[in-house]
């Protein structure tokens, strides 16, 4: 009898969620913020909440997906060259409206490195020197941009063709720069 009892006492400990399982604030971050945004395009677009057309609409916009979000997609194998594939483990939970950081939860139990993405931070460039940034974070606004400096080979030449573009890509941080 006292067998029995702890036994329903373990199973009843085991069935009750653990503490450190929750995500924390600002974990998960990239997972969190695509799959959010994924989830407002499905009901934007008035997708089906099935999981086929869920998984239709996630290969879809993993195909447009950059830089960390796109490293997601290849996580979770959304990505032609991505070696395995747990996109059940999103479109089934999304089709019952499971919360999107549930999802990432159960997401992180099965690749710990999901949770591991963060956003870069993004540069204020209409107040940022761009002479005290490095040549890889001016690269990466080019980037970013969509752009490339092919011929550039010192940081003032990085620095001229963002100026250059700026115009373009940031018109309000380009109004407010002074040193332009």
């Amino acid at each position: 009898m006292i067998y029995l009892s702890g036994l329903s006492v373990a199973l009843a400990l085991s069935l009750v969620p653990s503490c450190t399982e929750a995500l924390k604030d600002g974990e998960c971050e990239v997972c969190v913020g695509f799959l959010e945004r994924f989830y407002q395009t499905l009901q934007d677009n008035d997708i089906k909440f099935d999981s086929d057309s869920i998984e239709k609409a996630l290969l879809k916009s993993c195909k447009d997906a950059k830089g960390k979000e796109n490293r997601f997609c290849y996580y979770i194998g959304a990505t032609s060259d991505a070696a395995t594939k747990i996109i059940n483990e999103v479109s089934k939970p999304m089709s019952y409206h499971v919360p999107v950081e549930k999802i990432c939860e159960k997401l992180k139990k099965k690749d710990s490195q999901i949770c591991e993405l963060k956003y870069d931070k993004q540069v204020d460039l209409s107040s940022v020197d761009l002479k005290k940034l490095k040549v890889k974070d001016l690269k990466k606004i080019l980037e970013e941009w969509g752009e490339s400096c092919k011929g550039c080979a010192e940081k003032s030449d990085f620095i001229r063709k963002i100026n250059e573009l700026m115009p373009k890509y940031a018109p309000n941080a380009a109004k407010a720069r002074t040193d332009l």
